[in-house]
């Protein structure tokens, strides 16, 4: 179980930005986002096209739902469902989290945490604890 972040980081940041090891050996990002009162974790990209939410500026959200930046489909951050754009009918691929007194751990047998950011990030750089609220 590693350790990520706290619910309130995510909650006054708008989201959390991981690169974790996918069972297949390949980096994968991952972004923890506001859900109610927790946080759920999806892996960062549109289902419609290899598009990232989270490019290094946090996920553009509201209303509780993530927005993909380039066709504006809508996922449910709690659920991951999608039901507009190009993306109508898909959910997103889920990274299972637990949460213990405010702390979030990654817990997904499927993933290896390598380190915060972006696959692109320097080991060494800060993450992305930064947000966009549209």
């Amino acid at each position: 179980m590693q350790q990520l972040t706290t619910v309130e980081e995510v909650h006054e940041s708008g989201s959390f930005r991981f690169t974790a090891e996918d069972p297949y050996g390949e980096p994968e990002e991952v972004v923890v986002v506001p859900c109610g009162e927790g946080v759920e974790a999806w892996v960062n990209r549109c289902t419609h096209e290899d598009q990232r939410f989270d490019t290094g500026r946090g996920v553009p959200m509201r209303d509780g739902q993530i927005i993909c930046p380039r066709h504006g489909s809508m996922f449910d951050a709690c659920e991951g469902d999608c039901d507009n754009g190009e993306a109508a009918g898909t959910t997103l691929p889920d990274v299972d989290l637990a949460e213990r007194h405010g702390t979030v751990y990654l817990t997904d047998d499927d993933f290896e945490f390598m380190h915060e950011g972006g696959v692109d990030d320097d080991d060494d750089a800060p993450g992305s604890s930064s947000h966009l609220q549209l």
